[in-house]
């Protein structure tokens, strides 16, 4: 069983060593913003951000590599987390990402990954064995390739949350569902030689100029599992086709309060509500336990009470 030490040592083996910066997602910058749910949100599920009032919701865009100094055009996957505050003074996070699937079922299957593609010239040969030692990383990598294209802004690309998470209503009818976030803007990518041109902060410096004309929206969508679609396999693509548009997030501004003077924030999606449940997914449970072992690493602290339960 990997480790969540061996897991950030092998992310670092790939990135190097950033200190202060989280393991994976380095690059990012945090926002203000609400949500509000819709009434078949509030009916799905008894979570305090959907009871349909206003909630203030703090945001981070990144890019997913684990260099904070990454230029915005390199392949790889961008990710958007929103923290919810509940007003019972708790919160709940969402995290989520342009790849569609994880790559592998598990966490092992996930250092092996990362190990191989950190192999220089012997990354081909290694990468091979991990597509025979765990053949869903093949099956991902192909449903996740379109996915690395660069877009031309964080407010129109989709964001895809990789769990299942059960959501319970009021009724007390449950069902488990997986995370969407569908932009307002619509969805537009740089065509690859012109990708290569831009700026290496251009991605975050357009959501500061997008902003200064007006709040960027997503909505919240949930795909409802269909009998065949896997709970705890994050590596496999839903073929359920029911959807359900549940809420809206508007981001209006950048946060400029948060992560200082030694703040730490953890968006980790196993911190969830009444009326939510975590699945029994083990890259999702692993998650937990390997933010955990990240900021004790960047900032010498302890997450302790504050980490959800695994």
């Amino acid at each position: 069983m990997v480790t969540p030490h061996e897991a950030i040592e092998a992310i670092h083996g790939q990135y190097g060593v950033h200190p202060g910066a989280r393991a994976l997602h380095a690059k990012g910058r945090l926002y203000r913003g609400t949500f509000t749910a819709t009434a078949e949100g509030k009916r799905l599920s008894t979570a305090g951000f959907l009871d349909g009032s206003s909630i203030p919701a703090l945001v981070r865009f990144s890019n997913g590599a684990g260099n904070p100094r990454v230029k915005d055009k390199s392949p790889a996957p961008h990710g958007l987390a929103v923290k919810f505050s509940l007003p019972n003074g708790k919160t709940a996070d969402i995290s989520s990402q342009t790849a569609k699937v994880f790559i592998t079922k598990g966490p092992e299957g996930l250092v092996d990954f990362i190990k191989a593609a950190s192999a220089g010239a012997m990354a081909p040969v290694k990468l091979a064995k991990v597509f025979i030692d765990h053949p869903e990383a093949l099956k991902s990598s192909v449903i996740n390739a379109p996915t690395l294209r660069t877009p031309k802004s964080y407010g129109q690309v989709r964001f895809y949350g990789l769990h299942a998470f059960k959501w319970t209503g009021a009724d007390g009818e449950s069902r488990w569902v997986r995370y969407q976030w569908i932009p307002e803007a619509g969805e537009k990518y740089f065509a690859p030689h012109k990708a290569a041109r831009i700026s290496r902060d251009y991605l975050l410096d357009e959501v500061d100029s997008r902003l200064a004309q007006g709040p960027i929206r997503f909505t919240l969508r949930v795909q409802v599992a269909g009998p065949d679609d896997s709970t705890v396999d994050p590596s496999q693509n839903w073929k359920s086709d029911e959807f359900v548009d549940v809420g809206t997030l508007e981001i209006t501004g950048r946060d400029t309060e948060r992560e200082k003077d030694g703040d730490i924030v953890v968006f980790d999606p196993m911190r969830v509500t009444d009326g939510i449940e975590p699945s029994d997914d083990p890259v999702l449970r692993f998650r937990t336990l390997a933010y955990s072992e990240s900021v004790r690493l960047r900032s010498g602290v302890e997450r302790g009470a504050e980490a959800p339960h695994v």
